[in-house]
């Protein structure tokens, strides 16, 4: 019995052996700083790699939603060019004199001058007003401007746009009748 006792009293220690070393491992709080100090800060490690993007942030997302000044992707660009058009021909309209109101072709010469200084002719147009133009002057309605005024003939350079909205000019010879 007393072999037995030994035996049980052996596994008891050792068993008490390895329960105790594993309850100490308890670490004990460093103490309060004193009231009058601050209590220390904690280092704070910097970061191991600064992160870096190729990537362009926009500064100002807002700004590249705004469409007020883009063109409407779906209006068609024929009708855009007639509007500009027409828009141009109101304005044009306000300050043009008479005679730039009326087509080229229908004018009529009635007689030509032939000086010594310049040449002058006398033109009729569709309403039967009679103007005195002389080189230089404007004509019809395509911003024609004399050229030169011969004995028979008055010449005038036209600007027109022609089909594919190019604008081009063009020589318009309009001729004295001659006499039967």
């Amino acid at each position: 019995m007393i072999k037995r006792n030994n035996t049980y009293l052996l596994w008891m220690l050792l068993i008490a052996g390895l329960l105790i070393p594993g309850g100490c491992n308890k670490q004990e709080q460093p103490p309060s700083p004193p009231l009058g100090q601050p209590a220390p800060r904690a280092k704070v490690s910097p970061p191991v790699q600064k992160l870096q993007t190729s990537a362009k942030v926009p500064e100002n997302t807002a700004s590249s939603l705004v469409f007020t000044d883009r063109k409407d992707p779906f209006k068609s660009f024929v009708s855009l060019q007639v509007q500009a058009a027409k828009q141009d021909a109101s304005a044009r309209t306000k300050d043009l004199l008479p005679i730039q109101s009326y087509d080229l072709s229908k004018f009529k010469v009635a007689g030509i001058i032939v000086g010594l200084n310049e040449n002058r002719a006398l033109v009729i147009d569709p309403a039967g007003k009679g103007y005195v133009v002389k080189q230089g002057m404007l004509i019809g309605d395509n911003d024609g401007r004399i050229s030169k005024i011969t004995a028979t003939t008055i010449e005038v350079i036209e600007n027109y746009r022609d089909d594919n909205g190019h604008i081009t000019k063009r020589t318009v010879k309009l001729t004295l009748p001659q006499k039967k």
